[in-house]
């Protein structure tokens, strides 16, 4: 069965719908791509019978895009196969733009990366005027770029420099700003207006061609000496350098392509973009990014962590305790998603604080335009402060995002979980306190769960949950309903200490106190973070999240082993902290100054006492092995983590790491990354680390059983 109907009308216009059987989406795959050259093919053949011919989908959306699986599937041995595929579809698209007669594009949906490329082959472009219809060239976002002449047709239409954020970020738009934009003629209410628009303009227009296929054509924004402005061609490879900061290959590679083949004929063009695509799509960057934010995104969008057999909720009525930053930011988020959200502190006055904090980020977003003052009063209202645990009857969930303090976490426990409506859940903000310990406290613990959410919450999109001992399936599944309900993204994970986020990412700051400890300088050890794409350096992170609070959760844990026979692994890191905040008395920024000074009014610097207290003659780490430190450290101990059977799968440890704690996006996360250096490499670089800086970069024995069977993770 065709994937295309090809239908003429009485007025001698061929209408072709894209309608893949058994697909819920159109995808350009290798029956698409036979069955788009036979329709193209037949119109040739046919070509003065036909008046004309409009494109559109007979599914909900237009089209989705490329076929990702046999994307990631391909190899860097199969480049040149890869590049006729691309240039065999180009030339498809190509024959049709130039069939002599108009071809109209009816977007009767969202269409996207390939879907799109279609739309931009033809020579008119129609859509329904739905908000929701979404509409570009994202590829960038998954390490990739548009090639199916997305990039030499988009350049040709604005200009070089109008269309490069539309490639390089990825952004994608509404109909409505496509017509603003001139890349879509005109919008219709309905799917008969939207078809009536492109017959119409099929009529009107019998002799249509594509801009760059007539004589005298210019590129818009050219001068006599360049494509774009000589300002523009000089400053954005430095600006591009310096975001990228030489992770990410994509948007450089687009940048080249546009550039390359806006001096060029279209059909040169064209070839420029499918080598650069061809080697993109070929190397081991899209390829972590393919697999960890597409597929294994996916899945969790699916549900697939969530248990089977629980009937899905929602909830209307929410409490949170403590109306700290924490607190009132699980309060905001709720608020935004329309739950009724009780937010309860020891006081009337810290409650009403905890409000305020929404009041201030919704004041931001009306300056902005963003909402309106009618949408702002209705998110307030449904922030109810409290001093009172009565106030509390009736919610369906109670969230305490109180103090690190076991004492204290169970104290509110006790006071707030009987207000609780019948079979209602009890969740623990902690970051670090092992659920099953705080679930002692709990009078139901199959109904005790984590919610680890992350600062600040209005913007940070994960939530880590995790399952106590008794936590029960049920109690998973609803809690997994309400994180995707305040449209956050959950993964899961089961009880330790730490977690998995807390652990990985205090490997991180700990590494970088170690290597100041080793006289590397300070600059040096930031800047070998910033290289390898960690957002901020791990001393900056120390100072923000307060070296204070980590020696209290630190000497916490040391008391916890303690009972239990046990100790803390010692670390060099904490020599270093232990100085920092108890020695020098400078635990952070909150505390006035910690690695950095923070001068009023001005930039914060790092505190020119460092050299003093940790320079040592003759220190010379290699900077690879200081960049291989922060990298392989974060990613040893997710190996540990999926050991000791705390992480499950894979995808929660990579999305986990990249959306909770900045593990660079490039590598896919941190179980994708050792997939993509190659598990027995990853093994050997890990024993050569050890060898120099300790045994915490000894591999462990799953990485090492792995490697020798051949296995990834997955």
């Amino acid at each position: 069965m065709s994937s295309i109907q090809y239908q003429q009308d009485a007025d001698g216009i061929v209408t072709l719908t894209i309608d893949m059987p058994g697909q819920s989406a159109n995808t350009m795959n290798t029956a698409f791509r036979a069955d788009y050259a036979a329709a193209v093919e037949r119109l040739q053949a046919e070509r003065d019978q036909i008046t004309g011919v409009i494109i559109t989908s007979g599914k909900k959306t237009f089209f989705a895009g490329g076929d990702l699986n046999s994307l990631l599937a391909v190899q860097p041995s199969e480049k040149a196969a890869l590049f006729e595929r691309a240039q065999g579809m180009k030339a498809t698209l190509r024959q049709l733009e130039k069939l002599g007669k108009p071809v109209v594009a009816a977007i009767n949906g969202t269409a996207l990366g390939g879907g799109f490329e279609l739309c931009l082959a033809c020579h008119a472009r129609f859509a329904l005027a739905d908000p929701s219809i979404a509409l570009g060239l994202p590829e960038v976002g998954l390490g990739l770029l548009p090639g199916g002449g997305g990039i030499v047709r988009l350049v040709r239409l604005l200009g070089l420099e109008a269309a490069m954020p539309y490639l390089q970020e990825g952004t994608t738009f509404a109909p409505e700003k496509a017509k603003a934009l001139g890349l879509v003629n005109d919008t219709a209410a309905d799917a008969e207006g939207l078809m009536r628009l492109a017959r119409e303009w099929i009529q009107a227009h019998p002799e249509a061609t594509q801009p760059w296929d007539r004589k005298g054509w210019r590129l818009p924004g050219a001068t006599e000496l360049a494509p774009a402005s000589l300002t523009f061609l000089r400053t954005a490879p430095v600006q591009l350098m310096k975001k990228t900061r030489g992770c990410y290959p994509a948007p450089m590679a687009i940048f080249s392509a546009a550039v390359e083949g806006a001096v060029v004929d279209f059909d040169t063009a064209s070839t420029i973009e499918s080598r650069h695509f061809v080697g993109l799509a070929t190397g081991p960057v899209a390829k972590n990014l393919i697999t960890t934010f597409f597929f294994q995104m996916n899945e969790i969008k699916a549900d697939k962590g969530r248990p089977a057999g629980v009937p899905p909720k929602r909830f209307a009525r929410v409490g949170v305790l403590g109306a700290g930053m924490m607190g009132a930011g699980i309060a905001h988020v709720n608020a935004l998603r329309g739950i009724t959200t009780v937010l309860k502190d020891v006081t009337p006055e810290q409650a009403a604080k905890g409000k305020a904090h929404s009041e201030k980020l919704l004041a931001k977003r009306i300056a902005k335009g963003a909402m309106t003052e009618a949408r702002r009063d209705a998110v307030l209202q449904a922030i109810v402060p409290t001093a009172d645990a009565a106030d509390l009857a009736g919610c369906e969930l109670i969230i305490e995002a109180v103090f690190e303090n076991r004492e204290l976490k169970a104290r509110v426990t006790q006071e707030a979980e009987p207000h609780l409506v019948p079979g209602g859940i009890f969740a623990s903000n902690t970051s670090t306190l092992p659920i099953t310990g705080l679930a002692k406290a709990s009078a139901h613990p199959e109904r005790f769960i984590g919610l680890h959410f992350f600062s600040p919450v209005d913007r940070m999109p994960l939530v880590e949950v995790i399952k106590g001992r008794e936590t029960s399936p049920e109690t998973l599944a609803h809690a997994l309903d309400y994180v995707k309900q305040i449209g956050k993204t959950p993964i899961v994970v089961n009880d330790s200490r730490g977690f998995f986020t807390s652990r990985v990412f205090g490997t991180f700051t700990k590494e970088g106190a170690a290597m100041l400890g080793e006289g590397v300088p300070a600059a040096l050890i930031e800047n070998a973070a910033l290289s390898v794409g960690m957002p901020v350096g791990p001393l900056a992170v120390m100072d923000e999240t307060s070296m204070a609070l980590s020696l209290s959760v630190k000497r916490q844990t040391e008391a916890d082993l303690a009972a239990e026979g046990k100790t803390l692994p010692a670390h060099p890191g904490w020599a270093v902290i232990e100085r920092m905040a108890d020695g020098l008395k400078r635990p952070g920024r909150a505390g006035g100054g910690g690695y950095y000074d923070y001068p009023e009014g001005e930039p914060k610097r790092l505190w020119s006492g460092l050299q003093a207290e940790f320079g040592q003659p003759g220190a010379d780490v290699p900077f690879e092995d200081l960049r291989d430190r922060i990298l392989y450290i974060q990613a040893i101990e997710a190996i540990r983590i999926v050991q000791e059977g705390v992480i499950e799968c894979a995808r929660d440890a990579n999305i986990g790491s990249v959306l909770g704690i900045g593990f660079p996006r490039w590598t896919g996360g941190v179980l994708q990354f050792v997939n993509m250096v190659g598990l027995p490499a990853f093994a050997q670089r890990a024993a050569e680390l050890a060898q120099r800086y300790g045994e915490r970069f000894a591999p462990p024995a799953l990485l090492l059983d792995m490697a020798q069977r051949g296995e990834r993770f997955a």
